[in-house]
């Protein structure tokens, strides 16, 4: 096959495989699992043989008109570099994971046909985004990704938490598609077409008359999709779906889109350094928050979650520089040891039985009862906090390089704040990475809380892709001195002056974690059993929102306060209740937008039923009162007539009396 034919077998056969799995599912439940595997894995094996063909060589552009349109028009267009196809590796490679594993994770589920089918298709809308070169058809990708995140999110519906999770992934990315939308015809008019290439050949020429209003259009549909400041919100919630499905989110599809398509049309944003302070600023925002509320959860699955949206900020600072090289490398780096994260999360959930025990404070002695997911984990969460020589140290190191590079003024046309914005934010997030993924280990592997039943062994197919996942956690980094060729040519190989200052960090971060453990161990050891546990700083509303949460237990008379064993609690001091519900983040969005428009729906509906439906109403009475009293005159009785008729005719002979009477004088 061409090179061609076969990068457009990459994203159709996971498409085909959800069609034929959504049709089949209830008739042939016995073809779901090979429906589900076997398109995804063959597409992931294209996906690497696309990758080897392409190389680091020149780009393939391919394209055909789809159809006239008068105006602008519409290609079926592939786009094939470094970039693409070595994402489409990753999504391809996470996706089979995550359908293998859901085989056994979700093997007694009576839905599982549909959620195989959703996550194929999700798949498939991914790759889309990542080869197509017409922003119309990544649009079409892009708004695919979203439906299919709102039913997988809501996969356990039955459930309240699920319900509004899904609810509010699919608002929040929708408040951000939006601007998205108006950025891309922006960007269309000024170019002249939607082709990637060609609007890249436009910025080059200089023919972009409105930069930064188009940049920061964009930079809000990135918000929405890659769960950056303000807009994250909806990504810790979206934990309420199944783990694989988390995995596949965080890992390889949605969030990744959204850095995909910055990098993509990096000069676009490169054409306004205003924008580039913007997304400087968002990134370190994000990073910083993203990394105290991480500090601040119970919930196992949350903290992996803020830790994303911490990593996806290291991703848009790495774009804000100007450097996509180091943005990618991490992005695939992340996608690597994140997945694995999340699975081995659904292995450790899986052991415990039920969702429910996730909270990280109510485990113990999982380490002995699944080593697999214990080494495994261990390993990721030594890469998350960029610990050498795994593969998120190199990741990380080559973002912060790229920041320092632009703020001592070594890159040409990217502003110092930018840099410095990036680097500070970067190196105080690694400190914060460190605390919480080694608080994540010490909780989860070290705990001393409540040991669940053992509910036997795990299922084959669930620690194997642990191990799948843990080559690459640990060997991708092997990989920096390769990529430059595959890239834009700048190296990824780490600094001296970022690595140390990184690794001793976060060394810093985990070494002051262990150390407020053991000190919070030991004054839990001599809390008397029974003993109320009340935080002292926060109030009973406040305490219940942090429970909401956090998922948190409930400790005597005060719902959500922190367990005394938690070193959390000891670093963030009176910041820990606010950081556990993402600093009210969403109590804000309440206030300024959720209470106002249920205000005016409220008195629209009012004034619906008590105004307009008043004259309509009123409409319908007023002729039936005239037809009832006309009718009440319509006796058929001759006499009655007559003497209406006599009356009328003496009324009318006294009336014309009058009026001569009144001309005579």
């Amino acid at each position: 096959m061409t090179l061609t034919t076969t990068a457009v077998l990459v994203p159709l056969l996971p498409f085909l495989g959800a069609v034929a799995g959504l049709l089949l599912g209830r008739r042939a439940p016995g073809f779901v699992r090979p429906l589900a595997v076997l398109p995804t894995l063959a597409a992931a094996a294209l996906a690497v043989s696309v990758a080897i063909r392409q190389g680091g060589g020149p780009a393939t552009d391919v394209a055909t008109q789809l159809t006239p349109t008068g105006s602008i028009p519409i290609d079926l267009a592939l786009h094939l570099d470094g970039f693409a196809v070595l994402i489409a590796v990753v999504v391809g490679i996470v996706a089979s994971c995550v359908q293998l594993y859901s085989t056994g994770y979700l093997r007694d589920d009576p839905r599982y046909a549909s959620y195989a089918a959703l996550v194929s298709l999700f798949t498939s809308a991914m790759l889309l985004v990542v080869y197509t070169g017409d922003l119309m058809l990544l649009l079409v990708g892009w708004e695919v990704m979203g439906i299919c995140s709102y039913f997988l999110v809501g996969h356990y519906w039955e459930t309240e938490a699920a319900r509004a999770a899904s609810l509010k992934a699919f608002l929040v990315t929708k408040l951000g598609d939006v601007p998205f939308l108006f950025g891309i015809f922006a960007l269309a008019a000024d170019a002249g077409t939607f082709r990637i290439t060609g609007i890249l050949g436009t910025v080059t020429d200089g023919g972009l008359d409105h930069p930064t209003l188009i940049a920061l259009l964009l930079l809000a549909g990135v918000a929405g999709k890659s769960a950056q400041f303000p807009l994250h919100t909806w990504l810790p919630d979206a934990m309420a779906g199944p783990t694989p499905v988390s995995a596949l989110i965080h890992a390889a599809t949605m969030v990744a889109a959204g850095i995909y398509v910055v990098a993509r049309l990096l000069p676009v944003f490169a054409a306004s350094a205003a924008a580039l302070v913007v997304m400087a600023v968002m990134a370190a925002i994000t990073m910083v928050g993203s990394g105290l509320a991480a500090l601040a959860q119970d919930d196992i699955k949350r903290v992996l979650a803020y830790s994303t949206v911490g990593q996806l900020g290291y991703m848009l600072g790495a774009l804000a520089v100007g450097d996509r090289g180091a943005a990618v490398f991490h992005l695939i780096s992340h996608g690597a040891f994140k997945a694995l994260l999340f699975l081995g999360a659904g292995v450790i959930i899986h052991a415990a039985g039920t969702n429910s025990l996730a909270a990280m404070s109510r485990m113990s002695g999982l380490a002995r009862r699944i080593p697999d997911a214990y080494w495994t984990v261990t390993v990721a969460l030594l890469a998350l906090a960029a610990i050498p020589p795994f593969a998120g140290f190199f990741s990380k190191e080559a973002v912060l390089g790229a920041a320092e590079h632009t703020a001592i003024g070594a890159a040409h046309g990217i502003p110092g704040a930018a840099g410095w914005t990036v680097l500070v934010s970067g190196l105080l997030t690694a400190l914060l990475t460190a605390a919480y993924a080694t608080r994540l280990w010490l909780l989860a592997f070290r705990g001393k809380g409540v040991e669940a039943p053992d509910h036997g062994p795990q299922p084959v197919v669930m620690n194997a892709v642990l191990w799948v996942l843990f080559a690459p956690t640990v060997a991708l980094g092997l990989a920096a001195p390769l990529l430059p060729d595959w890239f834009d040519g700048r190296s990824l190989a780490p600094t001296l002056t970022t690595s140390v200052l990184g690794t001793g960090i976060a060394l810093v971060g985990g070494l002051v974690t262990y150390a407020a453990w053991r000190h919070t161990t030991a004054l839990a050891a001599r809390t008397p059993i029974g003993a109320v546990v009340t935080d002292p700083d926060a109030s009973p509303g406040l305490a219940e929102e942090t429970a909401i949460a956090t998922h948190a237990p409930v400790y005597g008379s005060v719902a959500g306060a922190p367990d005394p064993a938690d070193p959390g609690r000891l670093l963030l001091g009176p910041l820990q209740p606010h950081a556990a519900v993402g600093f009210h983040l969403d109590a804000v969005y309440s206030a300024l937008f959720v209470r106002p428009v249920r205000a005016a729906a409220t008195l629209v509906r009012f004034l619906d039923r008590e105004v307009v439906d008043t004259y309509v109403r009123g409409a319908g009475t007023a002729p039936r009162w005239l037809g009832a009293a006309v009718r009440r005159a319509q006796t058929g009785n001759v006499q009655t007539y007559l003497a209406a008729l006599l009356a009328g005719s003496l009324v009318l002979a006294v009336a014309a009396v009058l009026v001569a009477t009144g001309t005579g004088a």
